[in-house]
């Protein structure tokens, strides 16, 4: 199994250490650290899973697990795992009457508020996650993709511009 990481200075081949990455979730600069940064996306991923680190990249197995964060919404996380027969997709759960309320990402894009954990919440997922080599985190609730209304990530193209507001 290959492991990568994308998480601020932690960039490339393998995955860093737990304790580096924690105090990006639970000290209390963290959210003034995305604000000031923008930096508001991350990921760590895994190629090869299940013994599948020899086969073609169609009959591999890979997941990535994305963090996506908000100084006053928290941490948004995605799990995909893909290849080899799976098309899994699975987001944290909050509070689904808020799937049509959303946050502007630094990328632009929009995701829902009603996904978005606690900093904290997200930092036991992320480290279970890490420790378990991959395996989906059982410390939060999960909420398969196909089971969210399909705007619940509308494009950005959609807003209302004149009115400041989404959609």
């Amino acid at each position: 199994m290959e492991k990568e990481s994308y998480f601020h200075i932690f960039r490339g081949r393998g995955w860093p250490a737990p304790s580096q990455l924690e105090h990006y979730f639970l000290t209390p600069s963290a959210q003034q650290w995305v604000r000031e940064t923008r930096s508001d996306c991350w990921a760590l991923s895994a190629e090869g899973l299940e013994g599948t680190g020899q086969l073609p990249k169609n009959e591999r197995v890979d997941l990535v697990l994305t963090m996506t964060a908000h100084p006053d919404h928290g941490v948004l996380l995605n799990y995909r795992k893909f290849g080899g027969g799976y098309n899994d997709s699975f987001f944290s759960k909050r509070d689904l009457s808020r799937l049509r309320e959303w946050v502007e990402t630094a990328h632009g894009d929009l995701f829902p508020v009603g996904l978005y954990i606690p900093f904290e919440s997200a930092w036991k997922a992320v480290k279970e996650f890490m420790e378990t080599d991959g395996q989906m985190p059982k410390s939060i609730e999960w909420v398969a993709g196909d089971d969210l209304p399909a705007d619940a990530f509308p494009d950005p193209a959609l807003r209302n511009i004149s009115s400041g507001e989404h959609l």
